[in-house]
């Protein structure tokens, strides 16, 4: 498979990134080590396999990540600079990082100390803290898409299955659904999902880090869903009882089956390990486990709010025992209704001082309690977007109610800026873009133009652009395709006697595309393009290739097959690793900003026989091997 994509070598994308080698395969993508010759600087290149290429749901995967990274910026989420979604080429150009990930250094390790394992739990809680205020849940915690760098710092990856906000996400079938040895209970059960989930797969791999073995093993995938859905973990002291309790405290509390009962935040749950690294003694109480509602209205709720009458793992024998169950609890839900009290006080709850978002709108449609009867906005500088200024009735205030009858009436007061957040809709279809800016009541004008890489339709880009501010009365301005150029409108330039960089500023200055560049032995100067592929003057069609042959000087080497007066092959390899000493272990620190780790050697190696190569510079790009072994593969 490895060979098929070696004929991309030496070809550059799009007129901008020549690619060098291959640096990783998986189930879904090949991923290259390339160099951006607009600036001379190392990425990845992540293209969607050939045979994925025309599977809807591998290509909704693919822009869906794309679309989730685009809109973090955080040091420790892989950056994404550039997507192309041709029909015949679909790839993401990322961050080259140089490391190996999280779960090969374990698999080299065993268990880690216990500054390594909070160190890297910090930095995986950051990136979700970021991504989750962005209204981005990954979905895919593991430790194979978590790179480790050279100087301790941590990648988060892949974000093919992430859930976005307001926007339709990959399906969750048995391709999309995570790793099973990872996922959390409602996950398994195919339940809704929200940032609660990503804690929980957090739990999972801080308990890999301190044990060295996951919590759940079993002999199939099913078994070990079954597993995460009612077994209790055998408690992490019991593997490896030097670990502190807090530790232990801290991964039972991210691991708790109910979500409402685990860590409610990253922050929270960040918080409590922070404390930890700066006191090994510290011990955490579950503040947020109570024994739960046990009247029948309490149990009732719990079954129907489960989001799925048939758990997607437990099948038709499990279904029949669970409709049993229901019936069960109706029949005695009803035999009891006519002595059940109804009418009860209760206190009114804190809302102003909060944001109105999309998650308390659907606490209020699924709430039996409250009522939200109106919203009241007003435009006030003093207060962000979204923020709840007041409510009515006040809080602390007595009502009496009837649940899910006559519940307590609110009317909430919440801030509207003059601004705006830009939401991100590159790439949309424009009827889509339309419906959701006009929702948001953001005034837009659309511009057409000629685009080879987006279809006709797609937004390219907007301006201002996502995630940032415009003003009510300020248009949007939305580029859309329109397709790309009729043949004949682009004449070719002259590049001969221009430099290779002149050349090359040249091609994409006319909308054509470069395409190989050879060296020649030559009395011209090092770099001087000596011939093109298709003759100055000549009319074709945009992203037209354009192949270079170059002087090489007098003295060029073509059994090298490099300049010698330009660059070697180990230079080349070298240029771009990290200002560290890679010979001397990092050292251990507590400071989250750095996040080193401790370890007797460097967590990763730069060898292209190393079995883990496949991972390094290759950021999501495969993990097709998971920890039991079982073949499944749900990235690259």
């Amino acid at each position: 498979m490895e060979d098929f994509y070696e004929k991309y070598i030496g070809t550059v994308f799009d007129g901008r990134y020549k690619i060098e080698r291959i640096i990783g395969l998986g189930g879904m993508a090949v991923v290259f080590k390339a160099v951006d010759v607009s600036n001379g600087k190392y990425v990845a290149v992540k293209l969607l396999r050939e045979d994925m290429a025309q599977d809807d749901e591998s290509v909704k995967r693919f822009i869906n990540e794309s679309k989730a990274v685009a809109m973090t910026s955080h040091p420790n989420i892989v950056k994404i600079f550039a997507v192309s979604v041709k029909e015949n080429l679909k790839y993401i150009v990322m961050e080259y990082v140089e490391g190996i990930t999280l779960k090969a250094y374990m698999q080299k390790k065993g268990a880690l100390p216990l500054m390594e394992t909070l160190s890297f739990s910090r930095q995986i809680l950051n990136a979700l803290d970021h991504a989750h205020e962005k209204g981005i849940v990954h979905r895919d915690i593991k430790p194979q898409n978590i790179m480790l760098l050279r100087n301790g710092q941590i990648k988060v990856t892949d974000f093919g299955i992430a859930k976005l906000p307001n926007a339709e996400t990959v399906t969750m079938t048995d391709k999309a659904i995570g790793t099973v040895y990872y996922i959390s209970p409602e996950q398994a059960s195919g339940q809704s999902i929200d940032s609660r989930t990503d804690l929980y797969s957090t739990g999972v791999t801080m308990y890999e880090m301190a044990t060295g073995e996951l919590p759940f093993d079993a002999e199939s995938p099913v078994s070990v869903a079954l597993m995460q859905v009612n077994d209790k973990p055998s408690l992490p002291s019991s593997i490896n009882p030097d670990m502190p309790l807090g530790l232990e405290q801290i991964i039972m509390n991210a691991m708790e089956k109910k979500p409402e009962e685990r860590y409610q935040s990253a922050a929270e749950m960040l918080c409590d390990v922070n404390k930890l690294a700066q006191n090994p003694k510290a011990k955490f109480k579950n503040r947020h486990k109570n024994g739960g509602d046990m009247s029948f209205k309490g149990i009732v709720k719990q079954l129907f709010n489960s989001g799925s009458m048939l758990p997607v793992v437990l099948g038709v024998t499990g279904a029949t025992m669970i409709i049993g169950v229901i019936a069960a609890v109706i029949l005695l839900s009803t035999i009891f209704k006519g002595t059940e009290t109804k009418t009860e006080t209760i206190t009114v709850e804190e809302f102003a001082g909060h944001y109105f978002n999309d998650e308390l709108a659907a606490w209020f449609e699924n709430n039996d309690t409250y009522k939200l009867l109106d919203i009241k906005y007003e435009y006030d500088t003093d207060y962000d977007d979204g923020y709840i200024i007041s409510q009515n009735p006040k809080e602390g205030s007595k009502r009496k109610i009837e649940r899910g009858v006559n519940p307590c009436e609110l009317v909430l007061t919440v801030s509207r800026s003059t601004e705006l957040t830009v939401p991100n809709i590159v790439s949309e279809n424009i009827q889509n873009a339309k419906t959701k800016l006009n929702g948001m009541g953001i005034p837009f004008e659309i511009i057409q133009i000629n685009d080879d890489v987006y279809g006709v339709d797609q937004v390219i880009k907007t301006e201002p652009a996502a995630n940032e501010k415009i003003g009510r009365d300020t248009k949007l301005k939305i580029y859309v395709s329109i397709g790309g150029s009729t043949e004949g409108e682009i004449e070719v330039p002259k590049l001969v006697g221009l430099t290779e960089a002149e050349a090359v500023a040249k091609i994409l200055e006319k909308n054509l595309s470069v395409g190989d560049g050879t060296y020649e032995k030559s009395d011209k100067a090092i770099g001087t393009v000596i011939s093109q592929s298709v003759e100055a003057g000549t009319k074709v069609i945009a992203k037209t290739r354009i192949n270079l042959v170059i002087s090489g000087g007098a003295n060029y080497d073509p059994d090298k097959g490099l300049h010698p007066e330009t660059d070697t092959e180990s230079d080349s390899e070298t240029t771009n690793k990290p200002v560290t000493d890679t010979e001397k272990p990092p050292s251990t620190s507590a400071d989250t900003s750095a996040e080193p780790v401790t370890s007797d050697e460097p967590p990763a190696t730069d060898t292209e026989s190393d079995s883990e190569s496949d991972s390094v510079g290759a950021p999501g790009s495969d993990d097709s091997t998971d920890a039991a072994g079982d073949g499944e593969s749900t990235d690259a």
